[in-house]
């Protein structure tokens, strides 16, 4: 089974990128779909592809129909694709596989762990692609279309991808909200927060070699008292914050008393 046919559901970010790397693959996106006529629109126009906002419309005849849309929305979408021939595949982390399998012969997961935006295209060869499929004839043409965009596909189960989502979420999602917090604190403060780009940068260099656990600094580490009180007392105006640093504070300490 040789995917070469794609109908894309979804226009958000990860479609976006998709859209650009089966494209540069050499693969030819047959339909875009959203609920969205004017986002399908938009991104049909950047790939050269029709574009439509009603499912009825899609060709039943594609190689694959990836939906990329809220999870939410996933097992909705899908029963109202009644008649299509080819692998249908979900881009989620969370959502089970046969969550497809009273729908289609053929299914499958095709996770990116990655985020992604519109506006600035990702390089996907760098990009793990989390491959399952219902068969063994399904898993291969889905690992054969994600070799072909990128250089590190692995194969995983919907509980493994349950756990390495639930992972990113801390990795990524938790880890952006802390800069959010240190923006605002310096917004309050009128400093800029550039000041802190080198310092987020050497961290995330120095997590690519070692483990986490080993790179842990801070006053929490030290169990440095006078430091921690001091920046309690100064968080005092924002409650939320300062539960959180209560919260990390403590996690931190334990954790070291493991080590």
């Amino acid at each position: 089974m040789n995917i070469q046919n794609i109908v894309l559901i979804g226009s958000g970010n990860l479609a976006t990128n998709l859209a650009f790397a089966f494209k540069n693959a050499g693969l030819n996106i047959q339909y875009i779909y959203s609920r969205r006529e004017s986002h399908a629109r938009k991104l049909a126009e950047k790939i050269g592809a029709p574009h439509t906002d009603s499912l009825t419309r899609l060709p039943r005849n594609a190689d694959l129909y990836l939906i990329s849309i809220s999870d939410a929305a996933i097992l909705k979408t899908a029963s109202e694709l009644p008649g299509c021939k080819g692998i249908c595949a979900h881009t989620s982390g969370s959502i089970n596989m046969s969550v497809l399998g009273d729908i289609f012969k053929n299914y499958g997961v095709f996770y990116p762990l990655m985020n992604f935006s519109a506006t600035a295209i990702s390089e996907f060869k760098k990009t793990p692609l989390c491959i399952e499929g219902n068969s063994e004839k399904t898993f291969a043409a889905l690992k054969q279309l994600a070799n072909l965009i990128s250089d590190n596909v692995r194969e995983m189960n919907s509980v493994d991808r349950q756990i390495v989502h639930l992972a990113a979420v801390f990795a990524c999602n938790f880890t952006n909200m802390n800069y959010v917090i240190a923006e605002k604190i310096l917004e309050k403060n009128n400093i800029p927060f550039d000041l802190l780009r080198p310092l987020i940068l050497e961290t995330a260099r120095k997590v690519q070699k070692s483990s986490p656990a080993q790179l842990q600094t801070g006053p929490a580490a030290r169990n440095d008292k006078t430091v921690i009180e001091t920046q309690l007392k100064m968080l005092e105006a924002m409650p939320e914050f300062k539960e959180l640093y209560e919260l990390f504070t403590k996690h931190i300490q334990n954790t070291q008393k493991t080590l």
